[in-house]
C-alpha cells in the first residue's frame, strides 16, 4: 500500500530555517507532481508549492516566493521543502500530496485535484 510520509517540522524561532521531507513507499508510478500544503487553525489548506516529476518545473504560491524552495529525488520518490527566513505565520501543519499528471502544465496548488495525502508534520515558529 502506498504511503506518504511527510517529516522535517518542528519548533523554531523567526528568521530560523527548516527542511522539509516527503517521501512516497511502496510507490510505481513515474508522472506525477507532488505538492506541499499547509494549514494553519482556523484556516484554509493552503498551497504553497508543487513540483513535477517529469522535468522538475515548480509552482509556489505568491505568499510564500523567495523563501520557500522545492525540489524532488525521483530515485526516492521524495520531495523536498526549504524554508528560510521563518515568520510566525509560517505557523502550520504541512502535508504532502501526489497529483497523477501527463503534462507538468497541469500541475497546480489547488488541494482538491490532489488525489493521495500523507499524514502532516507541524511547524511552529515563535516571534
Amino acid at each position: 500500500e502506498m504511503q506518504l510520509v511527510a517529516s522535517g517540522g518542528g519548533l523554531v524561532q523567526a528568521g530560523g530555517s527548516l527542511r522539509l521531507s516527503c517521501r512516497a513507499f511502496a510507490f510505481t508510478f513515474d508522472d506525477y507532481a507532488m505538492g506541499w500544503f499547509r494549514q494553519a487553525p482556523g484556516k484554509e489548506r493552503e498551497g504553497v508549492s508543487a513540483i513535477s516529476s517529469i522535468d522538475g518545473r515548480t509552482v509556489y504560491a505568491d505568499s510564500v516566493k523567495g523563501r520557500f524552495t522545492i525540489s524532488i529525488d525521483n530515485a526516492k520518490h521524495t520531495s523536498y521543502l526549504e524554508i528560510t527566513n521563518l515568520k510566525p505565520e509560517d505557523t502550520a501543519v504541512y502535508s504532502c500530496a501526489i497529483d497523477w499528471i501527463t503534462t507538468s502544465e497541469a500541475m497546480g496548488l489547488i488541494p482538491t485535484t490532489y488525489d493521495y495525502w500523507g499524514q502532516g508534520t507541524q511547524v511552529t515558529v515563535s516571534s
